[in-house]
């Protein structure tokens, strides 16, 4: 029986772990800590395969030179390489991508592709996540089946650069469409929802919605740290 092993920090992928775990017989393994993810801990497994449909954190030289892993990145590589590719992606107003299902090597997101699939990009950040990771359990479910082999990347590459907390404050522009996706590519579990700050107050915003040429959205409202302390 082969065994596999998924790495994940995302309940929409634990969800989808569990569903396919149940699906196709196999030894599975799920991580979701990073301490988990050592060489020392996985070498006993001696999976045929280490997916990684969201991950945040460095994937160790030996894990991934030993083992063959497989990581999901949300662009259509080389277009996008880097950080925070979802954000990227509708600040340069994409409305479709697609999910790239690589082999990890040493330079990130270089490696040769297994397959693609497209991926809508529509809706707030957590509807996306969610829908990209029933598409990332499919293309896992795929190479279980098929053991596709990847092939190099062609063409030439763009970078995206990782996206900082404070680059979340909405910016100042006429245009609602634009800030309506700013609060959109943001809201979802774990992300600094889109915010304005006024001298002693913060405005973070999720739930957004296009109404009548407004926008609409839930609002959390809170002292600045420097003017609460």
């Amino acid at each position: 029986m082969n065994t596999y092993v998924v790495a994940t920090i995302k309940d929409w992928n634990i969800r989808n772990f569990h569903k396919l775990a149940g699906e196709i017989k196999a030894d599975w393994h799920l991580i979701t800590n990073r301490e988990d993810l050592t060489f020392a801990k996985i070498m006993p497994l001696n999976p045929k395969y280490i997916f990684f449909p969201h991950w945040s954190w460095i994937i160790p030289e030996k894990v991934y030179t030993n083992f063959e892993c497989v990581v999901f990145h949300m662009t259509d590589l080389p277009f996008g390489r880097g950080g925070s590719p979802l954000q990227n992606l509708v600040v340069r107003e994409m409305n479709v991508t697609k999910i790239s299902a690589i082999k990890v090597t040493e330079k990130l997101d270089s490696g040769p592709i297994y397959l693609k699939r497209n991926l809508c990009l529509q809706g707030s950040a957590e509807e996306i996540y969610i829908r990209a990771s029933v598409i990332t359990f499919d293309m896992i479910r795929h190479i279980v089946n098929r053991v596709p082999t990847p092939v190099k990347q062609v063409g030439k590459p763009v970078f995206f650069k990782r996206r900082t907390p404070a680059e979340s404050k909405i910016p100042d522009v006429h245009d609602l469409n634009k800030i309506f996706d700013w609060i959109r590519m943001l809201d979802a579990e774990g992300y600094p929802n889109a915010f304005i700050e006024t001298d002693n107050l913060r405005l973070e915003f999720s739930r957004a919605t296009l109404k009548n040429g407004n926008i609409v959205a839930d609002t959390k409202i809170t002292l600045r740290k420097e003017k609460g302390e």
